[in-house]
């Protein structure tokens, strides 16, 4: 069943933020990464094995994929972006990221993938289209 649309609720956060904004459109943020394909954000949580700082959240971008039926093609994730005492608090913590660090993080890992892999970041038939979405002659 496809996703229904669900007006914003302003009310209930500021949508500049992870957390905000999942909580202000029920639903988590996405972005178009820098090789030009869909990612969805969450904030997920483990431990940390560190006493002081048992709980840690981290980033998890997820990547759809792009031809073919609807699905996961991949996923990314960040270190520890944030820490508390418990999972739930970690995560908040990390909900308070902005959408542009969110953003800054995606393009970082992609970019970090792409030299991994010593392939080029973007594929060929998007390296042919400018800026406008228009076919380069």
């Amino acid at each position: 069943m496809p996703g229904a649309h669900r007006p914003p609720d302003h009310s209930r956060g500021d949508a500049n933020t992870l957390g905000g904004y999942a909580a202000v459109h029920a639903r988590p943020a996405a972005f178009e990464g820098p090789d030009g394909l869909a990612y969805s954000v969450a904030i997920e949580a483990d431990r940390t094995g560190d006493a002081a700082r048992p709980w840690g959240a981290f980033l998890l971008f997820v990547q759809w994929r792009r031809t073919g039926e609807p699905g996961v093609e991949g996923h990314l994730e960040t270190d520890f972006v944030a820490h508390g005492d418990s999972a739930a608090e970690a995560r908040e913590r990390a909900g308070r990221l902005s959408l542009a660090e969110a953003r800054e993080a995606l393009e970082r890992l992609v970019r970090e993938r792409a030299l991994a892999q010593a392939k080029p970041l973007r594929r060929w038939w998007d390296v042919m289209r400018d800026e406008r979405g228009e076919e380069r002659s």
